[in-house]
């Protein structure tokens, strides 16, 4: 499977394992509920998707990487206690409780989070002395004498054979007391994702080309040679710093990430010719309707690479602009929602703005909570925390003689200024689209170029929900005439085919 259809495999089971039955005990008996092992490659996302997933079901995660750990860690010290068996006194040796045990029970204490995921990776590439407590971890739930609490589900991944020579194989028993999940590598499901991570253009423009360059791993005489879904991801945060710094990502750059000598240098020579293009067509006059007529005759004449790149530039663009309305968008809801809940806290009281200075306290505490909790992503929480920063500038004073309905229309004065400059965005955002559907019409003679544009904005979340609410009329004929039928199949088999 995938790592899409292994996420939701593991939220299901989570969901599964931590539902109750009307005497609040779990359907699932504690010593039914089979961990998750989830088996795949290097750097293909399992640690992401169990950060995901615990996040998704607003629930706690407490994840580990058990190499780390000696056999003390894991179990936890030895120490010597007195004991009275028949009537004589004995020396009894016991542990003191595991170091990873009590993070779960750090993560009830300080976040209120009785039940969540602990992850243990790389769970088949301990050292020989931690082996034994790894399989009873599996089988029994328990690391030494210590039992992971109750309402916490087990989730262990590991590396195939194939990647470490360090893996050591499950027995038996061990295996028929587990999920075995096998997880394989997706360059469509982690475009997906690439697009809500803001992967960098590039990047998924080379990808577009070569998507048999995605994930590799192979041994010759050199070595090993790998690139992996990891590789491509912390590739991308490092060139758009470089960016910001005016700083080239050249070759042996790349190397640092892909470690395949044919690999990065196709990547960094296309890298290199991205930019340029970036330069040479004028991405941003192209949105504002502004193209150069020279843009026209240089396409016409110009290589498949060179067309399909120019087309990532534009959805490059775009995304950046849907995320930009999208998090205004989502800003405003949420304001909107304090502002419902603060005409209610109102209604009666003597003084408003205790009321407010209230309410702006239990949404602070509970952003501080969440953020703790891990039930927030970086962009929720840097949206909650600006929020709350607004609300505290521009909070009001009550008036005496004032009404709490004058008291609250003071509150909405700078609300209505976030309304509009959203609607401004909007239109702007509209205006963008249909100036990237006339260049794209008048560019490009076949439906190819067209099907990758059209393909671009259905992956994005945010460009998806804007043309949700924002109907565009030619993306949604496009959609219907070419993403439905088989010539999107026809093109991607193009572009693997055309890699070579």
């Amino acid at each position: 499977m995938n790592i899409r259809e292994a996420k939701e495999e593991i939220k299901n089971t989570v969901r599964a394992y931590l539902l109750k039955d009307e005497a609040g005990e779990y359907r699932i008996p504690s010593v039914r509920q089979r961990p998750v092992l989830l088996m795949g490659p290097p750097g293909i996302g399992k640690t992401q998707i169990m950060e995901q997933a615990a996040r998704e079901l607003r629930i706690g995660l407490v994840a580990y990487t058990i190499t780390h750990h000696t056999r003390q860690s894991a179990v936890g010290l030895p120490f010597i206690r007195q004991e009275t068996f028949d009537g004589e006194d004995h020396s009894v040796t016991e542990y003191t409780m595991s170091e990873i045990i009590a993070s779960v029970y750090r993560k009830i204490r300080d976040n209120g989070q009785r039940e969540g995921i602990l992850f243990i990776d790389e769970i088949n590439c301990v050292s020989e002395t931690l082996a034994p407590t790894m399989l009873q971890f599996l089988q029994c739930k328990t690391f030494g004498n210590q039992k992971i609490p109750e309402g916490w589900v087990i989730v262990a991944a590991g590396n195939p054979p194939e990647f470490n020579k360090s893996v050591r194989e499950f027995d038996m028993v061990t295996l028929d007391r587990v999920r075995y999940l096998t997880v394989t590598a997706d360059l469509m499901v982690w475009r997906e994702y690439a697009n809500r991570q803001q992967i960098h253009g590039a990047i998924l423009s080379y990808l577009e080309l070569r998507p048999a360059h995605f994930y590799q791993v192979k041994t010759d005489v050199d070595g090993m040679q790998f690139v992996t879904a990891r590789g491509w991801e912390d590739l991308s945060s490092l060139m758009k710093v470089y960016e910001e710094l005016d700083v080239m990502v050249d070759e042996n750059v790349v190397r640092q990430f892909l470690h395949h000598e044919e690999i990065a240098a196709d990547a960094a020579a296309y890298f290199a010719l991205y930019r340029k293009y970036q330069d040479d067509y004028g991405i941003a006059d192209i949105l504002a309707g502004n193209v150069r007529p020279t843009v026209y005759a240089r396409l016409e004449a110009a290589a498949f690479d060179e067309r399909v790149s120019v087309v990532n530039l534009l959805l490059d663009a775009l995304h950046l602009c849907f995320r930009e309305t999208a998090e205004q968008k989502l800003f405003a809801d949420r304001w909107y929602a304090f502002l419902k809940e603060l005409r209610s806290a109102i209604r009666g009281q003597d003084n408003p703005s205790e009321c407010y200075r209230d309410l702006l306290r239990q949404k602070t505490a509970e952003v501080s909570r969440m953020k703790n909790g891990g039930c927030l992503s970086s962009r929720e929480e840097k949206r909650e925390r600006l929020l709350c920063d607004v609300l505290a500038k521009d909070a009001p004073e009550f008036v005496p003689g004032d009404d709490e309905n004058t008291y609250f229309a003071g509150c909405r004065e700078k609300f209505a200024v976030q309304t509009a400059r959203l609607e401004c965005l909007e239109h702007e955002m509209e205006d963008k689209i249909n100036h990237a559907f006339d260049f794209i019409e008048t560019a490009f003679l076949n439906e190819q170029e067209l099907v990758m544009f059209v393909t671009g904005l259905t992956l994005s979340e945010d460009a998806a929900l804007f043309l949700a609410e924002h109907p565009n009329e030619r993306y949604q004929t496009y959609s219907e005439q070419l993403l439905l039928g088989t010539k999107r199949a026809e093109l991607l088999q193009e572009l693997r085919s055309g890699e070579s």
